[in-house]
């Protein structure tokens, strides 16, 4: 008898069940393949999987976690609703330019300091996976946006489950606390230790008053601007998606007027990307320059769009089929609270004859931004709403988790109630840092690692700090809210890069690093001071002037114990970190480079040496020689260069190369004392004679 494999056992029952004698062969072949498909789409439905991490969404900041959860290997999985990555900027921005730039060309080969340009490209392993590889436009379009997620998410391999509708989420208590469980639009679920949302914002931002239903949004109005031509426009909104609309509509549309409650911000004043950029503001031309747009402030709460309909029977029957036309008023003067048949005593011009939106309008579009998405949440893991904002974002606190949802954390654009309006963490360049601070942080609380650091010699400290400030990108694009931090210990110290400033009171539970002997915090920062940041005298040029900087320059605090929570809360408005026991500013430069020798690095050092307590200048070996003779405890340059025989002398380049080399160099440095070295050998190669009653502690 012919043994058969188990595969085979099946394939023969079904066969045999479903080939009835006389059956031709090719139907039975196809109702084999049909029992397979059916058999295969059961078993997805109702379906359950385990995993440590669920990363719910395939846009930037989830991808981002998925290459560092990849290159830790951490059993995750991303889950996407859609059939790809970045699905967002398949449909916005809706006349499909970014803001975000793409400067490929800056005159530097430094992977670290061009990420300062470079506002589209993910962190990865890989140097030439980069944005300028889909695009080579200084604003892209964004059809490129999902092509670059796509090539970063195959090259890097990411665990990725396309198709996934999460539709319910909520958590079940276990053995180690707590579990997230998410169901899908199948019924299948997802049970995960933690869970990282990086969904964005996608829920269009919509504020209710009378005439509302009249309103066309954002995401549904026609891109075409030959179906406005000679209409009047009203946009509900100042953001940039209101003037990529209003521009858009310049060529075609008699008139665009924009209203909110707040005047326009620009970015370029405030310092913050959200706000108005010059690509979409021409409409502030023609408002200024007079042709015909405008701009007004007004809560949108108290006004009212309305029709006047009344009237129809009066007019020409020709006229009353085209659409109504649209009008302005305030909620306060309707009688009936109905704004579908006004009157005209109830229009604002009817009581002010010179109401600057007297006149009616063709459309009214809404450019409200967008929200986040809590419906999905069961209401025991929903995280509130923040305070800033107004309610658009998930309260997080400064390390990400969810307020009152441990280990639900927020990433990417829903992250940004941490820093709204004061910072990048909205946008890829400056979230590509914020997730790779959650994933440290999630490394030290979940797997026992600490947050990474360099240690380094105390005279290493100053060229270290130079090197941050004039190459890294992360402290750059994320300004007042990451941070390098520096844990001195003697003639040592431990070198952090991007811890959250604002949980700088949980550094030792979140890192895994316990402060000692004080700490130096470096920030970069702007001035709070108002100015005409295009006017006269608008930036500072005198290093001792330097704490009057107004554009973007780097900060060191000085604390010789951590700060507390309490000190926190209760920091000067608008500062990242409270009162230092000492702080540094380095004068802003107009090249962002801060090497210049008088005005940058001397200050630097004297502040540091203020702050250690130690000499931290470099010395050749012939000066060392000397000041070993006549110092009890030589600098500490000499005590680990010259006095360890590796003294470098005075003439020549190679020597000048070695102390390059020498300072800019992290190395694992031990305390040793004066008393080990062995000055004998030293003295009688340099040919001193020696005395028994000479002391090697001078």
């Amino acid at each position: 008898m012919t043994r058969l494999h188990t595969g085979q056992l099946w394939f023969k029952s079904k066969r045999t069940l479903l080939r009835p004698k006389g059956m031709d062969p090719s139907l039975a072949c196809v109702l084999c393949v049909l029992m397979g498909w059916v058999t295969g789409s059961v078993q997805t439905l109702n379906s359950t999987s385990q995993h440590e991490y669920c990363v719910l969404g395939a846009g930037p900041s989830g991808l981002q976690m998925g290459h560092f959860l990849s290159r830790t290997h951490r059993d995750y999985i991303i889950l996407e609703r859609n059939s790809g990555p970045g699905s967002f900027f398949n449909k916005y921005p809706r006349h499909r330019k970014l803001i975000s730039i793409n400067k490929i060309h800056t005159g530097s080969n430094n992977r670290e300091f061009n990420l300062r340009h470079d506002w589209n490209s993910l962190l990865s392993d890989k140097s030439d996976l980069l944005f300028r590889r889909v695009s080579s436009e200084f604003y892209p379009s964004a059809d490129a946006f999902p092509l670059y997620l796509s090539l970063y998410e195959r090259e890097l391999g990411l665990r990725v489950r396309y198709g996934v509708d999460i539709g319910r989420i909520k958590a079940l208590p276990s053995d180690r606390g707590k579990q997230y469980v998410l169901t899908d639009q199948h019924g299948s679920s997802y049970f995960c230790r933690v869970l990282l949302l990086a969904t964005g914002l996608w829920v269009p931002q919509n504020i209710e008053f009378v005439g509302s239903d009249l309103v066309e949004g954002y995401e549904s109005i026609s891109t075409n601007p030959d179906d406005y031509k000679n209409q009047a426009i009203l946009i509900l909104g100042k953001g940039n998606s209101a003037f990529e609309t209003a521009q858009s509509l310049l060529g075609k549309a008699s008139r665009v007027h924009m209203v909110s409650r707040s005047p326009v911000r620009l970015a370029w004043q405030t310092h913050y990307v959200g706000d108005l950029r010059a690509v979409n503001n021409e409409v502030l031309d023609t408002y200024q320059l007079k042709s015909l747009d405008g701009l007004v402030e007004t809560h949108l709460e108290e006004i009212a769009i309305t029709k006047r309909t009344a009237e129809d029977s009066l007019r020409p029957k020709r006229a009353r089929n085209k659409k109504a036309k649209l009008y302005l008023t305030l909620k306060k003067l309707l009688q009936n609270g109905n704004g579908s048949n006004s009157r005209a005593e109830e229009l604002s011009g009817f009581h002010i004859d010179n109401f600057s939106m007297r006149k009616p309008y063709d459309r009214v579009i809404r450019c409200l931004g967008f929200r986040f998405n809590f419906s999905i949440f069961d209401r025991t893991v929903c995280p509130p709403s923040s305070e800033n904002a107004r309610g658009r974002l998930p309260a997080v606190t400064a390390w990400y988790e969810g307020k009152n949802t441990p280990g639900l954390f927020v990433l990417g654009t829903a992250a940004h109630s941490r820093d709204y309006r004061s910072s990048a963490g909205g946008f890829v360049h400056g979230f590509r840092y914020t997730v790779r601070a959650v994933h440290r942080i999630l490394e030290h609380r979940y797997h026992g690692r600490p947050w990474p650091s360099t240690k380094l010699s105390s005279t290493q400290l100053l060229p270290w700090i130079l090197k941050r400030v004039n190459e890294a990108s992360g402290p750059y694009q994320m300004f007042q809210v990451l941070g390098d931090i520096v844990l001195l210990q003697g003639t040592h110290c431990k070198y952090l890069e991007e811890f959250p400033l604002q949980a700088l009171p949980q550094l030792s539970s979140l890192s895994g690093h316990k402060v000692t002997n004080g700490l130096i915090i470096l920030v970069m920062q702007y001035g709070k001071k108002k100015i005409d940041y295009l006017g006269h005298n608008r930036a500072e040029t005198d290093w001792t002037r330097a704490w009057k900087s107004n554009f973007l320059h780097p900060v060191l605090y000085y604390y010789d114990r951590i700060p507390t929570g309490e000190e926190m809360k209760l920091r000067p408005h608008g500062r990242p970190l409270p009162r230092p026991k000492a702080i540094h500013h380095m004068i802003e430069d107009f090249l962002t480079e801060w090497d210049a020798p008088v005005s940058h690095v001397q200050p630097l050092q004297h502040f540091l040496q203020h702050c250690i307590q130690m000499d931290l200048r470099h010395f050749y070996a012939e000066a060392c020689f000397r000041m070993s003779l006549t110092h009890r405890q030589p600098p500490l340059s000499c005590q680990q260069g010259y006095l360890r025989g590796q003294g470098l002398s005075q003439n020549g380049h190679m020597g000048q190369r070695a102390l390059n080399t020498a300072v800019m160099s992290p190395a694992v440095v031990e305390e040793s004392s004066p008393q080990d070295f062995e000055f004998s050998h030293l003295l009688s190669q340099a040919g001193i004679p020696m005395s028994s009653g000479l002391k090697h502690e001078l």
